[in-house]
This record gives structure tokens, C-alpha cells and sequence, in this order.
């Protein structure tokens, strides 16, 4: 069986939320200890978004960058999927596939570490942009396969 090449951007993006969800749960259990909190102590029903204004805003920025990895990747692995699904595997989607995936790891490692937004926003508006080239190219092709263009 044949695997698309555009799936090694899916698995690479898979693999980093969850080096991202570790690297969360390291910060927040030692922000846990800091505040003087216990698995025992923690209400029924409490969220992660409860400990903002309490915990340090360095230990939250992993969770929000989690959160971040859990929004806008949702699409596109939807359109690689479509994409791999048409066979539309050319250079040109690979490129900005993983485009879309080194752009989100540094844009992780900014918002994690120094989380410093004039930093970080260029990477996600570059990453937006490869997610935006592998539409167009999606739409393109149903466009001219259902109108014959």
C-alpha cells in the first residue's frame, strides 16, 4: 500500500502536541506544587482556565499553546487528508505542509518559552498562509473536476 507523502506532516504535527501537552503537564504540576496544590485539593469539575490569575503566566503559556495546537490544526489535517485523498501529493503541498508544521513548532516555541506576540505572530500568519495555498489547491481541484475547467 502506498502512503501519501503528505501524512509525515500529520504525524510530525501529532507527535509535537503531544511534546507540547508533556511539556504542559511538567509546568503544571510544578506550578501545582508552587501554589500548594494536591490532586485532593482540586474541586470536581475545576479546568485548567481556573488557575489563570493564580499560577505564573510562564507556566500557562504551554496550556495555551496546547489549546492553540488543538484550534487551527484541526483543519489542516483535514485539508492534508483531502488532499492525500485525491492524490495530490505534488511538491508544491508537501512544501507547504510542512511548511504549515515548521511554522507551528516555532511558533510554539516562542509562545512557550518568551511567548513574545510580535515574535509569534508572523509564524502563525505564515503557517495560515501555507494552510490557505493547500485549500486553494484543494478547491481548485474540485472545481475543475465537477465543472470540467
Amino acid at each position: 500500500m502506498h502512503s501519501s507523502p503528505l501524512l509525515g506532516p500529520v504525524v510530525a504535527l501529532v507527535a509535537w502536541s503531544i511534546v507540547v501537552m508533556i511539556w504542559m503537564a511538567v509546568a503544571r504540576f510544578g506550578e501545582f506544587k508552587r501554589l500548594g496544590i494536591s490532586r485532593a485539593s482540586i474541586p470536581n469539575g475545576a479546568r485548567g482556565s481556573d488557575l489563570e490569575g493564580r499560577a505564573e503566566p510562564r507556566a500557562q503559556w504551554k496550556a495555551h499553546n496546547y489549546m492553540h495546537l488543538m484550534e487551527q490544526p484541526t483543519i489542516f489535517y483535514a485539508i492534508v487528508f483531502v488532499l492525500a485523498l485525491m492524490g495530490m501529493d505534488q511538491p508544491i503541498n508537501q512544501y507547504l505542509a510542512w511548511g504549515y508544521v515548521v511554522f507551528r513548532i516555532l511558533h510554539s516555541m516562542i509562545q512557550c518559552t518568551s511567548n513574545i506576540v510580535r515574535f509569534r505572530f508572523p509564524l502563525f500568519a505564515l503557517a495560515s498562509l501555507c494552510l490557505l495555498g493547500l485549500t486553494v489547491h484543494a478547491a481548485a481541484r474540485i472545481v475543475h473536476d465537477c465543472l470540467g475547467w
